[in-house]
């Protein structure tokens, strides 16, 4: 697998300090992951479907929690975003306060064991935390292994999974989740051109909970 270096806890934390800083600044609230037209992909995929306002929403890894506010602004009232980075949930929580969604829940958590209270959700989201996730120096394997089954845990029977990668393919994808989801659709991304090759950069997947 293709793998930008994506940097350790220490380093994320560090990160979200330095994002709230500048939040708190200039009111920027820093990086999109996968940029604008990956929230995009995501709400229209849930309108497409007619997926009901009042569905129970996580974030997995919500960062700044920018999708968060996108998902409020098209109507979604029942949202959670947990991050493992205090800093990145201060963070969340001014940009979800500046833009007035008080209804936005926001928790710091670790996806790879989960508080008792994390469960039940009707859809879960992930863009950039698995991948994340999955560079970690120390057991990858065995911390994928994990998400799933945490995975598992907090999403309802039936529930959809929407994956947004920049380090795996459909296929590594469909492997690693294969115990207990079923792929429902692959979303359109962006290709790119090389050698004479077209690929993805991308891959964005929506799975369903069997």
């Amino acid at each position: 697998i293709s793998s930008p270096f994506l940097p350790s806890n220490s380093s994320w934390d560090a990160a979200y300090e330095r994002e709230l800083q500048t939040f708190q600044d200039i009111g920027d609230t820093g990086e999109i992951w996968f940029g604008e037209e990956s929230m995009v992909r995501i709400i229209r995929w849930l309108e497409k479907h007619k997926v009901p306002l009042d569905s129970s929403v996580l974030d997995i890894g919500t960062g700044n929690g920018v999708l968060l506010v996108e998902l409020a602004k098209s109507g979604y009232v029942n949202l959670t975003g947990i991050d493992y980075s205090p800093s990145a949930i201060q963070l969340s929580e001014k940009v979800r306060d500046k833009e007035g969604m008080s209804n936005i829940k926001l928790k710091v958590e670790d996806f790879l064991a989960p508080s008792a209270e994390l469960s039940g959700f009707d859809i879960c989201i992930d863009k950039g935390t698995f991948d994340a996730i999955s560079l970690d120096p120390s057991d990858a394997a065995g911390k994928r292994r994990l998400y799933v089954t945490s995975l598992g845990r907090v999403l309802k029977p039936e529930g959809f999974f929407l994956i947004t990668s920049c380090n795996w393919t459909k296929e590594e994808l469909l492997d690693q989740f294969r115990e207990g989801f079923e792929i429902l659709e692959e979303l359109p991304t962006p290709k790119f051109c090389f050698g004479g090759r077209i690929g993805n950069s991308v891959t964005a997947l929506v799975f369903q909970r069997k």
